[in-house]
């Protein structure tokens, strides 16, 4: 059994903001999966899927960003599912807007929702797929950045990511971390 877990903010003012990219992803693939992630248990939206004739749990964490790994922990406890099976979705400042980075494991990199997932995981073993949100203006706080929404230009580009690090995901699944990677991991020009 897999999970894959999309990071973001609850609440209606935290909708489609740049730190909610990972339950855009979710979105998408229940979408896409013909899935339904709105029970609520592990503190967080859940849903069950099939992707390569596996089962899948799909994930949007209610916990706030700061503090995702206590739902990843609990539905990962719940299900036995080990680190390795986790792919966790979520926003990267350090990405061109829709630019994908798929990896099968590394240190946070400064991201508070990831850091929060490896404290309470107890490694930082598990596969991630990064979605480029953009660099933010040098003089613009990093929170008010991340939580705010993204331009009109930016936003084709992300409904076009979205789909694609949905179909990442699927694809860890289905042909293994290293095809996801090659596939995925292009720079955007």
């Amino acid at each position: 059994m897999f999970m894959i877990a999309g990071l973001g903010n609850p609440g209606k003012e935290y909708e489609n903001t740049r730190h909610n990219a990972g339950f855009m992803v979710i979105d998408a693939l229940a979408d896409k999966l013909g899935a339904d992630v709105s029970e609520k248990k592990h503190k967080a939206l859940c849903g069950k899927a099939v992707i390569g004739g596996q089962k899948c749990i799909l994930l949007k964490p209610q916990t706030y960003m700061n503090s995702s790994g206590e739902s990843l922990r609990a539905a990962a406890d719940y299900y036995k599912i080990a680190p390795e099976d986790i792919i966790v979705i979520y926003d990267d400042i350090s990405l061109a807007p829709g630019q994908l980075r798929i990896r099968a494991k590394g240190s946070a990199g400064g991201h508070n929702g990831i850091k929060s997932i490896i404290a309470h995981l107890g490694t930082q073993e598990f596969p991630r797929v990064r979605v480029g949100v953009g660099e933010k203006p040098s003089r613009m706080d990093l929170a008010d950045y991340v939580l705010g929404h993204f331009s009109a230009e930016d936003r084709k580009i992300m409904a076009d990511a979205v789909k694609e690090a949905a179909d990442a995901a699927c694809e860890i699944i289905e042909s293994g971390i290293d095809h996801a990677m090659n596939e995925h991991n292009k720079k955007k020009a």
